[in-house]
């Protein structure tokens, strides 16, 4: 645990990449190999379940560091995180444990089954064994929500620079379902077997946003556009007469879709296709919001599968015959594609399952901006750019995929709760609660939160007025005086009946402080629900 502990507290030290690699990379160096699966593991969220929760840790915490409940609660609001504030307010001994990183997740795994007495004395001994930021990183894990700053792909590039193995086959490797608790380092990543990669997707090509005019790429004969269809990226994949579907979070979610079982009859073994699922009811693409239904489901049911039926929406074929085509040019993968899709119209029974993402080709930028524009209409997000001889590449790639989604949808609305933020913003009220006025004016209902959005000197500004201006505290929640409204924006809205306000937005955001407007000139539900189409 202390090199680990060390070598978090490094990479937690620098925005620097490099400096975060080769960090990396000397621990892989270095580490014992059970302890280096563990960090792969740990580094691509594949932690194991929380033992405790987190109500007893603070509890637990505040008993051992001798102060009253109250007092923790007041210091975990202001630092904002909870390892953060367990690792503080605990006294730390002169004892000290040599553990390694790999017994601690063991024991921590054993734990989850023991009664509330056993873990409050594995927590206590531990606790007190530690130093503040072995006891912060031990926390961290105890708790399941490890985070820092550190993606997947900066951990491949320093496992490769340390091992010598090619980046894009490490990605290859580390996906897909192992247990760091029964594998071994030279089998995940050493060690080459055929049998690994039976049911392994390849790494998901991910486009970045336009970030300029549109026509700044160039000549409109070299593109594609498609639509940028909202529901989960997934790969289906068939090889050995067996059906694995991926996400793209590299979960298998092949029971969640028992829809795509049909494509065994007549989709060849080793073709792996790349799309999106997409809810279905009615014969017609839903929302994200019936795709919900769905997902995390650990049974799907008859009625719940006519209710809520899934296509698979597909633009790209990554493997063919057997053979990985990802070097081919996108036009030469998209015949394939097409070829075969033309195949499964002509059999006698419908694949019903399977839809083709429709390829557009366009005279002038100005007709992909028309596009664009009905691009609610259908159901989508936007477009999606792609250069015509484009490879599949691996992780996000600039130059040859782009994602030009429609403008947000846009609200005006009243703040109506505030908690404090987290990290740096643990000081300050900026996750915010927002309301829309009823029918007649009378009521404010609430429908959605949000934490971004505003520059740090109106967080502070807006944090001044919260504090001057609170009305009741509800734990960490406090309700405030209805004077300001905020321009709300969103990617999409559908009804709920899970929401008090009988809506669902997706991913709200501040746009800007409406300082011009008085809480009277707020929307209303109703203007809301006419967003909807």
């Amino acid at each position: 645990m202390i090199h680990f502990a060390s070598l978090i507290k490094t990479l937690d030290s620098t925005n620097k990449t490099n400096i975060k690699v080769d960090a990396l990379a000397s621990y892989f160096k270095t580490a014992p190999d059970e302890d280096k699966v563990w960090t792969i593991a740990i580094l691509s969220h594949r932690r194991p379940p929380r033992p405790v929760n987190t109500t007893l840790l603070r509890t637990w915490a505040s008993e051992l560091a001798k102060i009253p409940l109250w007092l923790f609660e007041e210091s975990y609001h202001i630092v904002g995180d909870l390892a953060e504030t367990i690792a503080l307010v605990i006294p730390t001994s002169t004892e000290q444990s040599d553990k390694s990183l790999t017994k601690f997740l063991q024991e921590m795994i054993a734990l989850k089954k023991q009664d509330d007495e056993q873990k409050k004395a594995y927590l206590f001994e531990n606790w007190k064994k530690l130093n503040y930021y072995e006891r912060f990183v031990f926390t961290k894990l105890i708790t399941g929500g490890f985070r820092i700053g550190v993606s997947q792909k900066l951990m491949t590039r320093a496992l490769s620079k340390a091992t010598g193995i090619n980046e894009d086959v490490l990605a290859y490797k580390l996906m897909g379902n192992w247990n760091p608790n029964t594998i071994s380092f030279h089998d995940l990543v050493i060690e080459e077997k055929e049998s690994d990669f039976l049911s392994k997707p390849y790494p998901f090509y991910l486009a970045y946003a336009i970030e300029n005019e549109v026509n700044d790429l160039g000549n409109i004969n070299d593109w594609y556009a498609e639509h940028k269809w909202d529901g989960i990226r997934a790969q289906v994949i068939i090889r050995n007469k067996e059906l694995f579907v991926w996400s793209r979070g590299e979960e298998l979610v092949t029971d969640k879709y028992p829809e795509f079982q049909e494509f065994l009859k007549y989709i060849p073994d080793g073709t792996v296709l790349d799309g999106e699922i997409l809810p279905f009811p009615e014969g017609k693409i839903g929302t994200f919001n019936d795709l919900q239904t769905r997902i995390g489901r650990k049974t799907i049911s008859k009625a719940l599968l006519q209710k809520t039926p899934v296509i698979l929406k597909t633009y790209d074929i990554l493997e063919w015959e057997n053979n990985d085509i990802r070097a081919l040019p996108f036009y030469k993968r998209r015949e394939i594609l097409e070829h075969l899709y033309q195949h499964l119209q002509k059999e006698p029974e419908q694949v019903n399952a399977i839809q083709l993402s429709q390829k557009m080709t366009f005279e002038s930028w100005q007709e992909v901006a028309k596009e664009r524009e009905r691009s609610r209409d259908v159901h989508s997000e936007g477009l999606m750019l792609k250069r015509k001889d484009s490879p599949y590449q691996v992780g996000r790639k600039k130059g040859d995929w782009w994602k030009w989604k429609v403008d947000p949808l846009t609200i005006d609305a009243v703040l109506t709760y505030a908690m404090r933020g987290h990290g740096r913003r643990s000081n300050l009220f900026t996750d915010y609660t927002f309301g829309l006025w009823n029918d007649d004016k009378t009521e404010l209902v609430t429908f959605a939160k949000a934490y971004s959005g505003l520059t740090d000197a109106e967080f502070k500004e807006v944090d001044k007025f919260i504090k001057a201006n609170t009305l009741e505290r509800f734990g960490p929640v406090r309700s405030v005086k209805t004077e300001l409204v905020f321009e709300i924006a969103f990617e999409g809205i559908a009804l709920s009946k899970r929401h008090k306000s009988g809506v669902a937005t997706r991913f709200p955001r501040i746009l800007r402080w409406r300082r011009d407007k008085k809480i009277e000139e707020a929307n209303t539900l109703e203007d809301l629900k006419i967003l909807i189409k």
